[in-house]
C-alpha cells in the first residue's frame, strides 16, 4: 500500500509541507487545541477536535475516516500526543513541527472563520 507519509526523518511535517498536502487534498488537517484557541484563529480547512476529547475516546469525524491526517496544535506538543493516540487506532497520521506558531510565522493563512484574519495566541 502506498503511503504519502512514508519518508525518513522525524516523521513531522514542516508547515509548508502540511499546507501543501491539505490544499491539494492529500490529507485532512486536524487541530487538537482547545475551543478558545481554535476560536482565536486556525488554519483554513482545518477540522477541530481537541486532544482532551481524543484522550477521552472521541472518534474522528466520518469525513476523516480512511484518510491521512495531519495534526496541529499551538507549539507541537499536543499534536505529537494526538499522533500517538491516532496511530494506535490505525490512522495514518503525522503532525506539524512547531504547530500553529510556526504556521503563522511562515506566513501561512490563519482565520477566525467568516473570512476574518485570526491569531494563534
Amino acid at each position: 500500500m502506498f503511503s504519502l507519509f512514508k519518508r525518513r526523518g522525524s516523521g513531522r511535517l514542516t508547515p509548508a509541507e502540511a499546507h501543501r498536502r491539505i490544499t491539494e487534498g492529500e490529507a485532512v488537517l486536524l487541530d487538537v487545541r482547545e475551543k478558545a484557541e481554535w476560536k482565536a484563529g486556525h488554519a483554513p480547512k482545518a477540522l477541530h477536535l481537541p486532544l482532551t476529547r481524543l484522550m477521552a475516546g472521541a472518534g474522528l469525524p466520518a469525513s476523516v475516516q480512511g484518510r491521512p491526517v495531519v495534526t496541529i496544535c499551538r507549539s507541537g506538543h499536543r499534536s505529537r500526543q494526538a499522533v500517538k493516540l491516532l496511530a494506535a487506532r490505525g490512522v495514518e497520521v503525522r503532525d506539524v513541527a512547531g504547530g500553529m506558531t510556526a504556521w503563522a510565522r511562515d506566513g501561512l493563512p490563519v482565520s477566525r472563520g467568516n473570512g476574518r484574519h485570526g491569531s494563534t495566541r
